[in-house]
């Protein structure tokens, strides 16, 4: 593909990622005075985890209530969070709702005690509907359906745009010329089958590195959920409400871990809602209904029934792992790119525990804010170049082999989904690992390739093999155990240990300390 083929469009600001993130970085820009441009994988507003299902915010008014969240949770991530990041997210948050509410008229309930609106919870088919309108209505322009591939830069090295192709059209090509990028593609789950993940493919990640960026806490990825055995639907927050069982109906225990560790075993796991109050039933299936729906089907009262449960991978997506953030515009290390969502890294917020629901979804809306804004103020002090090239690289130029594809991407899930793999690591599990991805890589750019649809797979293919490659490398250099990541070899938090690892690099990669080390939460 050349920057000349297909459709030609110019804008100020190109926003890649359709979801909460990439909407609300769309309508900061937007409102900005700028013209936006997003460009989404899927159809804007449908696809993805949070239009999938539903969206816990965190969300939480000023006071002390506050603050003793914000200290309990850089505790619980192992020290890396910080907390100035915390209260920012949290602060914005709060202003976003508010927008939501006034502006998208989102139907928030409202606590009869307090008169306060509940703004911790979304309906996520809701929620997405009314930020596409939103969007839509402040003039961006909307390609669905319309994956973007590689980006491009100028001659200083800064992006200026991104080429993709147009699948309701035959996959004709597109270029966008901008004077600033915001990337909003989402996390990696590695085709695990986790609901809306489909198009959670790393996508982002290996465009950004192509360009030049650094990613941090990518070993902060091996978040599993549990879902139905025969659905990928994992609603964890459901999970509080349950107990779990073995095969003989003996109680095994009534939280997640325990049931994780069983499963590691070998021991088949069932769960029961038996601890949801019978008063809050009918609350929880009209707040979820996609995840009741699979149930019921199967004719499972899983208030009374006991139901199997499976740990499904989810990655990135509800791990911490991402591009690094080096400003509070959600810049990165790449001049005129900016990340929000689940494609930057959540570390700041979260250190090395999941953020998966509330805390992602906070910094969905913040981090898309932010990053929409400050690539507004960039597009308008820089312009739109009259020169870029793209820098895209394996996937788009190799020979057409779907079974080369095939064959890779389950040699990423391969060393990726099992929880022997990512859910309790060795050394000798994670050199075995790095040797087949390597391995995998070097080959990738001949077998790696194909046009239109074949395209799309094999760039995601690519993709999913860089992303399992980060995650190896990073998890093989952190010798301890701290938040998800759990060394068996090393079974304990090194306090010597406590920074952040950067991560880079593609057919070397890199790991090193982050500066100096993240004490008490210190602003970078």
């Amino acid at each position: 593909m050349t920057v000349s083929d297909g459709t030609e469009i110019d804008t100020d600001v190109l926003v890649l990622g359709g979801g909460p993130a990439g909407t609300w970085a769309a309508l900061a820009a937007a409102r900005a005075g700028s013209r936006v441009v997003l460009a989404d994988k899927g159809y804007c507003g449908t696809s993805g985890p949070t239009a999938s299902g539903g969206n816990n915010l965190w969300y939480l008014p000023p006071g002390p209530e506050r603050a003793a969240a914000v200290d309990r949770r850089h505790i619980e991530g192992g020290l890396l969070s910080d907390p100035a990041w915390m209260h920012r997210v949290l602060d914005e948050t709060y202003r976003r709702v508010d927008d939501l509410a006034v502006h998208g008229r989102y139907p928030f309930g409202v606590d009869p005690e307090t008169g306060r609106r509940r703004g911790s919870s979304l309906q996520g088919p809701e929620y997405m509907r009314r930020m596409r309108r939103l969007v839509h209505r402040a003039g961006v322009r909307i390609l669905d359906q319309s994956p973007a591939l590689q980006l491009l830069v100028d001659t200083d090295g800064a992006v200026a745009g991104a080429t993709g192709v147009h699948r309701r059209q035959g996959y004709e090509p597109w270029t966008a010329r901008a004077g600033a990028v915001v990337l909003a593609t989402g996390g990696c789950a590695f085709l695990s089958g986790s609901f809306g993940t489909d198009v959670d493919t790393g996508d982002g990640h290996l465009m950004a590195a192509e360009a030049g960026a650094e990613f941090s806490g990518m070993e902060f990825s091996s978040a599993y959920a549990l879902a139905p055995s025969w659905s990928g639907h994992t609603k964890g927050l459901f999970m509080q409400f349950a107990t779990f069982y073995d095969d003989a109906r003996v109680r095994l225990g009534d939280d997640r871990a325990t049931a994780m560790r069983y499963l590691l075993d070998g021991v088949p796991v069932h769960a029961r809602l038996d601890r949801a109050h019978p008063d809050h039933r009918e609350a929880m299936r009209r707040s979820q209904p996609n995840y009741f729906l699979p149930l019921d089907k199967a004719g499972i009262d899983p208030f009374t029934e006991m139901y199997p449960v499976r740990a499904v991978l989810e990655g990135t997506v509800r791990g911490t792992g991402g591009l690094r953030i080096t400003g509070t515009d959600c810049s990165t290390t790449v001049p005129g790119l900016f990340a929000a969502g689940d494609v930057a890294t959540r570390e700041l917020i979260t250190g090395g525990r999941s953020g998966g629901g509330s805390h992602n979804g906070a910094w969905a809306m913040s981090s898309g804010s932010w990053s929409g804004a400050a690539a507004a103020e960039f597009a308008r002090n820089r312009g739109v170049p009259d020169v870029a090239r793209p820098v895209g690289g394996v996937g788009l130029e190799g020979d057409p082999d779907r079974a080369a594809t095939r064959a890779i991407i389950g040699l990423v899930q391969e060393h990726t989904l099992p929880l022997r793999r990512s859910f309790r690591r060795t050394a000798r599990s994670l050199e075995d690992s790095i040797a087949a991805l390597d391995d995998a890589w070097t080959a990738a750019p001949v077998v790696l390739g194909g046009r239109g649809r074949e395209l799309v797979r094999a760039r995601s293919g690519a993709a999913l093999l860089a992303v399992a490659r980060w995650v190896s490398h990073t998890a093989l250099a952190r010798t301890e155990s701290r938040g998800m990541h759990v060394r068996t070899d090393h079974p304990d938090t090194d306090p010597d240990l406590q920074y952040r690892l950067v991560t880079s690099g593609l057919d070397r990669v890199d790991v090193r300390a982050e500066g100096d080390l993240v004490r008490r939460g210190a602003n970078r």
